[in-house]
């Protein structure tokens, strides 16, 4: 804990004082987490809602705290009645960075042969959407942690960072890479550089962030994306994400073949989505917003 102290003392700023939100309701598997907080949300209980709860660690990312994390999102993956998931933390922070106190003692061998930290990726394999919903510190392995979502909601008070280089280390988790494919080469690398933060409105301007929320709403404005999305063709829904994260690994020309693919592929799904009642002259006119 000394070790995230002296991190955090690095990139410290005022705090707001915290939000009361909504008692949270048990997670539908039963499952007895120590480091989270799961439930469904919605009106049709359509939303995973995943809190990071770690608050005396200022969530710091330890290895029970992902392990439990990967338990919630796979439970989420596989239920039907769930189109698509929230990740939040609390007011103070969503996640101060990697647990340091794991780390301190890693030699390069002990790294290199338990590839450390390559748990943290089950968050990028998801096929239903995942919003992160960003209140406080999103700082080292918090910011990256954001990053691997697909969708950033930053509440007004919200701050990123990749301080790293603060106590002689750098980003391991895609902090270098998804940093720099979301604001450019530029801000990224004196981010990464520096150690410096930024705020949720530099942030958003520099497109890491998609919308701006009062702290006090932000968790439910994240969870009326996730509704709207839910709401959608679960299988078309992951056709699309598939398609634009196709963009941060293909040149322009192959990712335009498998869009063209994906495209042909959903018109495989017009019958099952017509026998839900639609008709296929309703869905068009859905499309353009006319009801009837």
């Amino acid at each position: 804990m000394a070790a995230l102290r002296v991190l955090l003392s690095c990139v410290r700023g005022p705090l707001r004082p915290p939000v009361r939100c909504p008692a949270w309701r048990p997670f539908a598997s039963g499952a007895n987490f120590e480091y989270i907080i799961a439930e469904k949300r919605g009106k049709n209980n359509t939303v995973g809602l995943i809190q990071l709860n770690r608050p005396k660690a200022l969530n710091a990312l330890c290895d029970g705290l992902i392990d439990e994390l990967n338990q919630a999102l796979k439970t989420f993956e596989e239920d039907p009645a769930v189109g698509a998931i929230v990740l939040t933390g609390g007011d103070k922070a969503f996640a101060a960075g990697a647990d340091i106190k794991e780390m301190q003692n890693l030699s390069f061998q002990d790294c290199y042969s338990s590839k450390f930290l390559k748990h943290w990726d089950h968050l990028t394999q998801m096929k239903k959407p995942v919003i992160a919903a960003v209140n406080g510190y999103a700082f080292g392995g918090g910011c990256e942690l954001a990053m691997m979502c697909d969708i950033i909601y930053a509440g007004e008070k919200a701050q990123f960072a990749q301080p790293e280089i603060l106590i002689g280390t750098i980003p391991g988790a895609g902090g270098t890479q998804r940093l720099t494919r979301a604001v450019g080469k530029s801000l990224a690398m004196e981010m990464v550089l520096t150690g410096d933060r930024i705020s949720a409105q530099d942030a958003k301007q520099a497109g890491l962030v998609s919308k701006i929320c009062p702290v006090e709403t932000l968790v439910e404005e994240a969870i009326q994306c996730a509704e709207k999305i839910a709401s959608n063709s679960k299988i078309i829904v992951t056709m699309a994400k598939e398609s634009v994260n196709a963009a941060f690994e293909m040149t322009l020309t192959e990712g335009s073949k498998l869009e063209k693919k994906l495209f042909y592929s959903t018109f495989a799904t017009v019958s099952k989505q017509c026998s839900t009642g639609e008709s296929s002259k309703f869905q068009s006119h859905k499309l353009l917003g006319i009801s009837f």
